[in-house]
């Protein structure tokens, strides 16, 4: 890296953590191999023993995991980043490393299903109770603190409903109240939001989303600083194993070379997609960041460079309209993935939140109607007409 002034977004993003060997490569090497050999027994013993630092097993020391580390945490402005298996792991780890039996969380409602269960079916069996909350209320945030949280958790923007919460006020509310703040930023990415300098203490990603985008790879990560990231956390995937493999570090690694470009242009596409969709008959309503109508429009300027690439809307009918309108489409995938070059397109009531019970997608406001679109790179005028054959039967 070049002396002087801190490097831009791009030039982290396609330079850190690349520490060329003695091969000479201009591309980052997987380093596929689940052990490591030493010089001597001593060097052994200080490697196991944390006296030196060094390559032991793959489990949690591996090249090419480390760079795609290195890079993340630079790219968020953290110290530590800890690489995981999935997005999920990377909240699994995150709750293992810091919480303890008679803790208690407290989280928005507006989050992933699957984390929605993780909370309440297994962190409650080991004595972690959860409390829930509206995203943007922070008097609800406030009201639900006791003496025995340790953690307020949230996604901003929220999946699907793109609800936002105001990072700097919750870290100052965590932060006055004893707490820390972990912040899902899985649909912005660095590249549009960084949670930290907010004042957040961790950030979750699940980088098989954007920060792959092409669809290719599982993975998660967790950044922030060096105790609780670096040592807490990361002794969770050291010895539970929940670990990245060097190959699809090495994918994300590459991802993260072109995450900015690629988000400017998915939150373009989605801005004038959701403008488009708010003039469509069949479509009750639309929650995109971007639009004046959103409930927190002012927030995008305040903490996010853009809307993001992920539009919501809700159109007449219920699950049957819903269904029809997603089943209509020809270019669109049907999936519940995202941050994808290809445009997904799901119904979240019966697929990424159908795990949670009528009442708890209520209180999320997962409507029947509601259908969340991934934008992706493809041309505007193509995403439009082909969602365009299931409104105009709507």
């Amino acid at each position: 890296m070049p002396t002087g002034a801190t490097p831009g977004f791009a030039t982290l993003a396609i330079r850190t953590g690349h520490h060329r060997t003695a091969e000479g490569e201009h591309s980052e090497p997987i380093f596929t191999t689940s052990s490591f050999v030493f010089a001597n027994a001593a060097e052994a013993a200080a490697r196991f023993g944390g006296e030196e630092a060094g390559n032991i097993y793959s489990r949690f020391t591996n090249p090419t995991v480390r760079a795609f580390e290195e890079r993340l945490a630079a790219l968020e402005g953290g110290e530590r980043c800890v690489a995981t298996a999935s997005g999920m792991a990377a909240i699994l780890a995150t709750c293992l490393g810091l919480l303890r039996a008679g803790d208690h969380l407290v989280s928005s409602r507006a989050i992933f299903g699957s984390t929605t269960v993780l909370f309440n079916k297994y962190l409650a069996r080991f004595g972690v109770e959860t409390s829930y909350v509206d995203l943007a209320d922070l008097d609800a945030w406030a009201a639900a603190i006791r003496p025995n949280t340790r953690l307020l958790f949230l996604e901003t923007p929220s999946n699907p409903l793109t609800e936002m919460a105001d990072i700097r006020a919750l870290a100052d509310l965590a932060h006055g109240r004893g707490c820390l703040l972990a912040v899902d930023n899985c649909f912005c990415t660095p590249a549009l939001q960084r949670p930290l300098t907010l004042g957040a203490d961790l950030v979750i990603h699940s980088a098989t989303k954007y920060l792959d985008g092409q669809g290719r790879c599982l993975g998660g990560a967790v950044v922030g600083d060096a105790q609780r990231v670096g040592e807490e956390v990361f002794g969770v995937i050291r010895t539970a194993g929940p670990s990245m493999s060097p190959f699809n570090a090495w994918v994300f690694l590459k991802g993260l070379e072109t995450l900015e470009l690629r988000m400017l242009a998915h939150a373009r596409a989605a801005q004038a997609l959701a403008e488009w969709l708010v003039e469509q008959p069949a479509v009750t309503r639309v929650h995109y960041p971007g639009l004046a109508s959103h409930p927190q429009h002012a927030l995008v300027g305040a903490q996010q460079r853009t809307g993001g690439g992920i539009v919501a809307f809700e159109v007449r009918g219920g699950r049957a309209a819903a269904w029809r309108l997603i089943d209509a489409t020809r270019l669109l995938s049907i999936t519940a993935n995202l941050g994808d070059t290809k445009t997904t397109i799901t119904h979240p009531a019966s697929t990424t939140h159908g795990r949670l019970s009528p009442q708890e997608r209520a209180d999320a406001g997962i409507g029947e109607g509601l259908i969340r679109v991934a934008v992706g790179l493809e041309d505007l005028g193509d995403i439009q007409a082909d969602l365009a054959l299931g409104l105009e039967g709507g």
